[in-house]
């Protein structure tokens, strides 16, 4: 595979993995990725832990399932994240970020729109919508043959200094170089997002894990071999979208925007011309 057709196609595997074992082959192949990452001075900060053993797996997909009921009930979800939502094709066309809400129950659907205010966070509660989601998650989570917890060194990890942010640079890259090769290993990968949104439930994993007090957890993912036939979870998004040169690339100083890619098969007769 070659390195651009595996970045075009990451994306983020929102529904069930197969529950066929992650062959420690490809294992190894994933913390191989993620050791070929840049670190400031070779430090290499990043520590990960892989996850197979059944009981420890049902007990981390216990707290993201109880962390997304807590998180969708008390409209913390809703609030802090409102701008990141589209609700039209069209505006997602538009703004070409954020995720698409384009799959719904329908009893859901006529209050869509309204889900951001007081009221429709009651019709979400009535409705049973965080119990519901707390067990799809759990169930999700649960059902995944591989968890995988990404630390970095306390020692490294230093908040205020220049090496704190250098260690968060390079872990993103190793995550990244993970992301990719699952890709080409035919793998599905997902963020375990819901407990860092409650201290109590990140230290409870900490715990769990047994991390030790000179490392840090910093993120919790998911993976899995992709199923042949996907079933979209009962509420899900689109996210394929991304902006165009000019809405977040500039030329020599930050008030020439880049002039957008001529579109695959158009005209590029204008490419390159200032705006």
């Amino acid at each position: 595979m070659e390195l651009r057709d595996a970045i075009l196609r990451r994306s983020t595997t929102n529904g069930a993995l197969s529950p066929e074992p992650v062959s420690l082959e490809h294992q190894h192949r994933l913390m191989e990725a993620a050791s070929r990452a840049p670190s400031h001075f070779n430090s290499q900060p990043w520590r990960f832990v892989l996850i197979t053993d059944p009981s420890v797996r049902a007990a981390v997909s216990a707290i993201a399932g109880r962390t997304m009921e807590g998180l969708m009930s008390g409209g913390k979800f809703f609030t802090r994240y409102r701008r990141y939502f589209r609700f039209s094709e069209a505006e997602m066309a538009e703004r070409r970020d954020g995720i698409f809400i384009d799959h719904l129950p329908g009893p859901l659907r006529p209050f869509v729109r309204h889900v951001f205010s007081e009221t429709g966070q009651k019709v979400v509660n009535t409705l049973g919508v965080p119990k519901t989601l707390g067990r799809d998650n759990e169930k999700l989570v649960g059902g995944s043959p591989l968890m995988l917890g990404a630390m970095l060194t306390r020692e490294e990890y230093v908040d205020g200094e220049l090496s704190g942010l250098y260690s968060l640079l390079g872990l993103g890259m190793a995550i990244e170089n993970i992301w990719l090769t699952t890709v080409e290993l035919g793998m599905g990968i997902q963020f375990i997002s819901t407990p860092m949104e409650f201290p109590d439930a990140w230290a409870e994993l900490e715990g769990l894990l047994r991390v030790p007090p000179e490392l840090r957890l910093v993120a919790m993912y998911r993976l899995g071999y992709l199923p042949p036939q996907k079933e979209r979870p009962r509420i899900d998004w689109t996210s394929s979208h991304r902006k165009r040169l000019s809405q977040y690339v500039f030329r020599d100083r930050c008030d020439v925007p880049e002039p957008d890619a001529p579109e695959p098969g158009g005209d590029a007769g204008g490419a390159g011309r200032r705006p």
